[in-house]
């Protein structure tokens, strides 16, 4: 990893909060965005949980990339965050408190729009601190059971920026056609390009998932389900939305390994697993390299347990 430059730290101006079902459990929950201060990173805190206690977006904390990104464990757990990390990622949001009271943030409608509208909601504040910026001498890969995501130096001439490419491929007896999506990471790529793209099940995923308890509530008008036939009773909001919604992904993601990257991310068939995996293997080198970031550790045995009373309380 090599260190190429420095930018201002940003925060939001104001709270702002959002309230609606889960996606996985259905419960109706609130989050609450707070402005924090320089350097504290993103944090969520569960007011729900005894001690309310911290868990901090950083890919130590994670403890499971099956179908989405949980951070914490036990009755702490906070499950499908990536869409609203990406959103703050997205935006430049660095130092940020989500108080949640419950194990889900909203689940929207299965994109990041509505976290976006109240994020731009609140506005930003600059802050003195410097958030530092990365980038990679060499191509630096993880790859499992076909699927890879690589992050590539650019090349001489271009802009210090972030590309993201997923290409998502299935295969020739997929109901999801082949499809890609390419772009520069920026607030306003953000906005208009990704943050409005759903999250897509095939239908016969999407029965596994309801047999297994996951959400009952959820119709095919709620997120993109895909039939033999197509789409189901829903249109895409872009040709190539589920492409586009990966990129997603991958950008809340990657914001877990503390650091902006300038690159060419590129990502064939990954998930979770391994957009977090690259992220640690980023996180890694970039401390080696001398980035101020926190050492990355085992996750704490007692966020292990059921119960977890917190090592932190977050005052309002």
């Amino acid at each position: 990893m090599r260190f190429i430059g420095h930018r201002l730290q940003r925060t939001l101006r104001r709270t702002v909060e959002l309230s609606g079902p889960g996606f996985i459990t259905g419960a109706k929950v609130t989050v609450r965005l707070h402005p924090a201060p320089a350097n504290s990173g993103v944090l969520f805190v569960r007011p729900d949980v005894t001690g309310h206690p911290v868990v901090p977006a950083r890919v130590d904390f994670v403890t499971s990339t099956q179908r989405r990104t949980t951070l914490g464990g036990g009755e702490v757990a906070i499950t499908l965050v990536e869409h609203l990390l990406a959103t703050l990622a997205g935006l430049r949001v660095d130092n940020c408190v989500i108080e949640l009271n419950g194990p889900e943030p909203p689940g929207l409608d299965g994109s990041a729009r509505g976290f976006v509208d109240v994020v731009n909601g609140a506005g930003f504040e600059v802050q003195h601190a410097r958030r530092s910026i990365w980038t990679v001498d060499d191509t630096v890969t993880v790859n499992k059971a076909g699927a890879t995501v690589s992050i590539h130096p650019l090349s001489d001439g271009h802009d210090q920026q972030l590309l993201a490419t997923y290409i998502l491929d299935y295969g020739n007896g997929s109901p999801i056609p082949k499809q890609s999506h390419t772009m520069p990471v920026s607030p306003t790529t953000f906005a208009n390009d990704v943050a409005d793209c759903r999250t897509f099940v095939t239908e016969r995923e999407a029965l596994t998932l309801v047999e297994h308890g996951v959400g009952k509530h959820l119709t095919a008008r709620d997120l993109l389900v895909f039939g033999t036939n197509g789409l189901i009773d829903n249109e895409q909001r872009h040709a190539n939305e589920p492409a586009r919604h990966k990129v997603l992904d991958l950008i809340g993601d990657l914001f877990l390994c503390g650091i902006d990257l300038v690159g060419h991310v590129v990502a064939y068939r990954s998930g979770h697993s391994l957009n977090v995996a690259l992220a640690k293997e980023l996180a890694v080198r970039a401390r080696k390299a001398g980035a101020d970031l926190p050492p990355l550790l085992d996750l704490p045995p007692a966020m292990k347990r059921p119960s977890f009373p917190g090592r932190r309380r977050y005052v309002a």
